[in-house]
C-alpha cells in the first residue's frame, strides 16, 4: 500500500515538473496584465494582436508550408527506401539502415552546421529551399522508422497472388501492398510534420536573411524582450504539437478494438 502510494506521488511529481511551466505559460497568455506577477483578468487580446502581426503570420505560413512539403517529400522517399530495403540481403540492409538513421541519432547542431557548409560549398543561396532540403534530410529517418516495421508485417504471398490474378506490378502495389502500409505511412508523415514544425537548431543554420519560421522568429523576438503575444504563440504551438502527437499514436486498430 505504501509502495503504491509512493509510486503514484513520484509519477505525479514528474508530471507536475514537466507540465507546470507549460500550464503557467498558457494561463499567462490569457492574462490582461503585461506583468507576469499580477493577474489582471481574463482576455484574448494577445491572441488578436498575435494574428494581426504580419511578420509572425508570415513565419507561421513558412513553418506550415515547409513542414507539409518536407513531410510529404520525406514520406515518399522514405517509403520507397523501405521498399528497396525489403529486397536487400540482411547484412546490407542493416548497414544501410544504420546509415539512414545517422541524421536522427546525430546531434542537431552537427547536422545543422554540416548542411550549412554543404550548401555554402555548392553555392546554394540560403533561403526557403535550403530550409526545405534540410528538413527533408532529417525527416526521412523518422518515416523509415514508422514504415519499416509495417513493411516487415506484410505477407509477400498476397502481392504475388495479385500478380497471378492479372494485376501488373503497379496495380498489385496500390491495391494490395499500399493499403497495408498506409497506417505506417500516415504515422511517418505526421511524425515528420511534427518534427519539422518543432525544429529550431537546423533551421537556424540553414535559413537565409529575410525568411523565418516560427521557432527562429520566437528566438529573435525573445532577445528583444518577451511580449505577451509570445505566450499566445507558444500556447498555440504546444496545442498543435499535442494534437499531432495524438494523431501519430492513433491507428484504425485502436478504433476497431474499441
Amino acid at each position: 500500500m505504501i509502495k503504491t502510494t509512493a509510486q503514484k506521488i513520484y509519477v505525479a511529481l514528474i508530471f507536475i515538473f514537466l507540465y507546470a511551466p507549460i500550464f503557467t505559460l498558457m494561463v499567462l497568455s490569457f492574462n490582461a496584465s503585461k506583468t507576469r506577477s499580477k493577474w489582471g483578468g481574463f482576455t484574448i487580446k494577445w491572441y488578436k494582436q498575435l494574428f494581426q502581426n504580419e511578420e509572425i503570420m508570415e513565419a507561421l505560413w513558412n513553418t506550415l508550408l515547409i513542414a507539409f512539403l518536407s513531410a510529404l517529400i520525406a514520406t515518399i522517399i522514405g517509403t520507397i527506401t523501405c521498399l528497396a530495403f525489403n529486397y536487400l540481403k540482411k547484412s546490407n540492409r542493416a548497414i544501410l539502415l544504420g546509415m539512414a538513421n545517422i541524421p536522427m541519432l546525430n546531434a542537431e547542431i552537427v547536422t545543422g552546421i554540416s548542411l550549412m557548409l554543404l550548401f555554402i560549398s555548392l553555392g546554394i543561396k540560403f533561403g526557403f529551399m535550403t530550409i526545405l532540403l534540410a528538413h527533408i534530410t532529417f525527416n526521412i529517418p523518422y518515416v523509415i522508422l514508422s514504415v519499416l516495421p509495417r513493411m516487415k508485417q506484410l505477407n509477400p504471398s498476397t502481392y504475388e497472388a495479385a500478380l497471378d490474378l492479372g494485376c501488373n506490378q503497379w496495380q498489385a502495389f496500390f491495391k494490395v501492398t499500399f493499403p497495408d502500409l498506409l497506417p505506417g505511412i500516415l504515422s511517418g508523415f505526421l511524425m515528420a510534420f511534427t518534427m519539422s514544425l518543432d525544429d529550431f537548431v537546423i533551421t537556424h543554420f540553414t535559413k537565409g536573411p529575410g525568411i523565418d519560421t516560427l521557432s527562429t522568429k520566437i528566438y529573435t523576438e525573445v532577445k528583444k524582450g518577451i511580449k505577451p503575444e509570445m505566450y499566445s504563440l507558444s500556447t498555440i504551438i504546444f496545442v498543435a504539437v499535442l494534437v499531432l502527437l495524438l494523431l501519430v499514436n492513433y491507428t484504425p486498430k485502436d478504433k476497431k478494438n474499441k
